[in-house]
């Protein structure tokens, strides 16, 4: 299987690329292949809502950015991973303008390969995720139809994620 992580983390060192090495880690064990991609180190400009996608784009975008990457990954991809800590309640602003930049990659449908999606959230506070996950269930389970494989979430101190919770994450990517 062929997995896309999508790191929405600005912190390349931060908890959520705790959480994504971990998750690595056990996907390797399995065999599978992955791409990270760290959306926060890229070039991506929202969704300008300009339609060319759906006109004269034929699914192309008219913005010329760092989606130009992850368009061809998306369609090779069997599952997807989204990973971010949460701000404001919700995945990290860049993140959310990749997310919304699908909108041209998904014309006239979702790439055939696609068919899994998980995420990995990480807040210093437990109560923090619906935005999150509000999100999740619309875009990637209602409208995508992907098949939803988890949703991991942790909640971390000063010294990190916890050591059970990484080994928990090795374990998921594992047994995919």
């Amino acid at each position: 299987m062929r997995v896309l992580i999508l790191n929405g983390s600005p912190r390349p060192k931060g908890h959520t690329k705790q959480m994504i090495r971990a998750f690595c880690e056990g996907l390797e064990k399995a065999g599978h292949e992955y791409d990270e991609l760290d959306i926060c180190r890229m070039n991506v400009h929202g969704c300008l809502a300009c339609e060319y996608c759906h006109g004269k784009g034929n699914g192309q975008c008219v913005q010329k950015d760092d989606m130009g990457k992850v368009y061809p990954l998306l369609g090779e991809a069997d599952m997807l991973v989204i990973a971010s800590p949460i701000y404001y309640h919700g995945l990290t602003g860049q993140l959310k303008c990749c997310i919304d930049r699908f909108y041209a990659a998904l014309y006239p449908k979702k790439p055939m390969k696609l068919a899994k999606v998980a995420m990995l959230l990480v807040s210093g506070d437990a109560d923090m995720y619906d935005g999150a996950l509000f999100s999740y269930q619309g875009d990637s389970l209602d409208y995508l139809g992907l098949e939803d494989m988890g949703v991991i979430t942790a909640q971390t101190g000063v010294q990190g994620v916890a050591t059970e919770k990484l080994e928990k994450i090795r374990q998921f990517g594992a047994s995919l």
